[in-house]
């Protein structure tokens, strides 16, 4: 691996948008067991076994199992050895998001533009290589410990990145179909928000696009502030919420207090056919959040009509909410490890392009009945 030093000219109509993100590239996630924490993701969500990198290609300190659903690649990573950064990470977050990696044409230029504006350096630009091409990476921080890679693999070939492998088993279930990253929320200290919001602006090139206060986000109880964060082109959606006062303990407060810091709260991934995908999720063993049944008794006179039947949407627990644009389906899972932190979203989108503003209250009334059942409320 060597560093990269030289400067990337600027693409002609990058004015508007100084820098242009393709997609999501990858998610790393630090998790106590990768081994296990892959399977689970094969088994319950129908990810496929893709690359791997541990022991077996020369890596001494830990491994890494990537899977892939269509456009979603999530990298496991586990510590092998006690006292690395790794395992620190996970003693002090339990498994969550480290990682998210943006794909970029340059991966140089992106970072250079982004330490011009104001970013913290997480890794300068680096060229990875082997039989299969050469691959740049450079890195840095956002809120808490997460960070975001600039991965530009144009001239790549291989099956994730240098260093690793393909991983090739006899087991491997069915996708569910799991398509693409929607977007990924996180949740950040009170107070915190709209240093966040002015740090994907300035930093990133990002727009604010909508914001919800804690009269659209609340409850008899709690209550939250949130502003939706989007790349130049839209591919990337970065929701930051922060938590607001409340009669008891909202569910950022419980997150920020069992994360112990800021981080990622849960991903959103879509779905062309979310009763087939969240039918298959469920009978994998996949818990969802519910909402009151009578939620489905005035839904037509609250969203109007819909392609679907109703009574699917019910005994399923789908939510369904409308904008100007057309209308959404979408569905939470409960927390998807030991400490009530990360969990994922399901969602189809209809047209809309809005985040379901008509279901917080009712989500956030089931939230509340966890966090009850958990006495953190």
């Amino acid at each position: 691996m060597s560093a990269i030093t030289k400067s990337a000219p600027k693409a002609p109509g990058q004015a508007k948008d100084f820098m242009p993100i393709n997609g999501t590239d990858y998610i790393e996630l630090y998790v106590s067991n990768a081994k296990q924490a892959a399977h689970f993701y094969k088994s319950a969500m129908g990810f496929q076994s893709l690359a791997y990198a541990g022991l077996e290609t020369g890596l001494k300190d830990r491994e890494s199992y990537v899977v892939v659903q269509d456009k979603i690649r999530l990298v496991l990573t586990s510590p092998l050895k006690s006292g690395t950064k790794i395992g620190q990470h996970i003693d002090r977050h339990g498994d969550g998001v480290k990682v998210v990696a943006l794909w970029v044409d340059d991966a140089t230029y992106a970072y250079e533009t982004a330490m011009e504006r104001g970013a913290r350096s997480y890794f300068s630009p680096q060229e990875e290589g082997d039989e299969h091409g050469r691959v740049i990476r450079s890195g840095i921080y956002t809120y808490g410990e997460v960070v975001h890679i600039f991965v530009e693999r144009k001239n790549y070939e291989g099956v994730f990145l240098p260093g690793f492998r393909s991983w090739e088993t006899h087991y491997s279930p069915a996708p569910v179909g799991l398509k693409y990253v929607d977007h990924m929320v996180g949740n950040v200290g009170l107070g915190r928000m709209n240093y966040w919001v002015d740090f994907y602006e300035k930093v990133m090139g990002f727009n604010q696009i909508i914001s919800f206060d804690d009269k659209d986000i609340s409850t008899k109880y709690t209550a939250l502030m949130s502003k939706v964060m989007s790349s130049g082109n839209g591919r990337i959606k970065f929701p930051i919420n922060e938590p607001a006062p409340g009669i008891k303990k909202s569910q950022v407060e419980e997150y920020l207090d069992f994360y112990e810091g800021e981080g990622v709260q849960h991903i959103a991934v879509a779905t062309d056919d979310i009763i087939a995908t969240v039918t298959e999720l469920r009978d994998r063993g996949i818990e969802f959040l519910r909402v009151p049944d009578n939620y489905y008794d005035t839904l037509l006179d609250r969203v109007g009509k819909i392609e679907e039947d109703i009574e699917p949407l019910r005994d399923l627990g789908i939510l369904v909410d409308r904008d100007d644009e057309g209308y959404l389906l979408q569905i939470f899972t409960k927390t998807v490890q030991a400490r009530p932190t990360m969990f994922f979203e399901i969602i189809q989108r209809k047209g809309a392009k809005s985040f379901g503003k008509g279901n917080f209250k009712a989500l956030f009334e089931a939230l509340e009945r966890e966090q009850e059942l958990r006495g953190t409320l």
